[in-house]
Formats: C-alpha cells, structure tokens, sequence
C-alpha cells in the first residue's frame, strides 16, 4: 500500500462536496479524495462493506465530515468511529454549516479531531479546505492505522 492516503469527504451537498474537492485539488495534494453524501455510505468505506467492499486495504489520512446528512447523521459517524477499535484513531475533521453550541459541544464530547464552520464566502471556503487538507494529510503524524 502508498503512504499517500485518501482524504474521504461526507457531504450530503453536492455543491459543498464539489467545492471542496476543487479546494482539495487546489492545494496540490497528491492524496486521492474520495466523496460520500451520507454516514452509512462513510461507514460502509471506512469497514470495507457493500460498495466499498473490494476497495484497497487501509484508512484514510482524514475524514471530513459534516453533520447534517441524510440517513446517519455526522455525529453517529463520530461515535461509531471512537467505538470501534481499528477506527478509533482516525483523525476526523467537523467540516460543518452548523454554529449550534450543542453540536459544537457533542462533537468534542465524541472525540473529534478539529471543528471547522464552513465559511459562506467562498475564497474563504477555499483556504480553511485547503488548509485542513494539507495539515490533515501532509503534515500531520500519526501511528498506522491498518
């Protein structure tokens, strides 16, 4: 397996995903990006079930990860993560449209990594995404988690 790992973004809006992806790629990083729009398709990739079942061996650098999506929410993503033993240490990142004190608070109270509002102004946008990419993926060091 690469040391370069994937970047697994979950986000419901395919907008946000799509600037997100732009932000990502414009940051140079070399690491693929891989994009889910709800908490169990990001489950089913991170456990290797379903559709993500036959995709290479190993976890991603980081898991961007919004809070409001359809059928699991970001916050049970969080939590199924810190219970599982092989997830437990993946970096996750709140990358989130959500100001709500209770989220805030919940999200740290389930082990989050970093908490980040996604900026209305869409430069703004652009830097906090490219700038969560590459502390998570290039700069950042942690044990392996395979």
């Amino acid at each position: 397996m690469s040391d370069i790992r994937t970047i697994l973004l979950a986000e419901d809006s395919l907008a946000d995903a799509e600037m997100a992806i732009d932000a990502l790629r414009e940051a140079n990083l070399a690491n693929p990006i891989v994009h889910v729009e709800d908490g169990v398709e990001a489950m089913d990739y991170l456990l290797r079930r379903g559709a993500h079942a036959n995709r290479e061996e190993g976890m991603p650098s980081v898991l961007l990860l919004d809070i409001k999506m359809p059928r699991m929410d970001g916050l049970e993503v969080l939590k199924q993560i810190r219970n599982d033993e092989k997830l437990k240490a993946l970096p996750v990142v709140i990358l989130s449209s959500s100001r709500e004190e209770s989220d805030l608070a919940r999200s740290w109270d389930l082990g989050v990594n970093a908490y980040v509002v996604k900026p209305v102004d869409i430069d703004q946008f652009f830097q906090a995404v490219k700038t969560l990419g590459t502390f998570w993926a290039v700069i950042n060091e942690t044990p392996s988690l395979d």
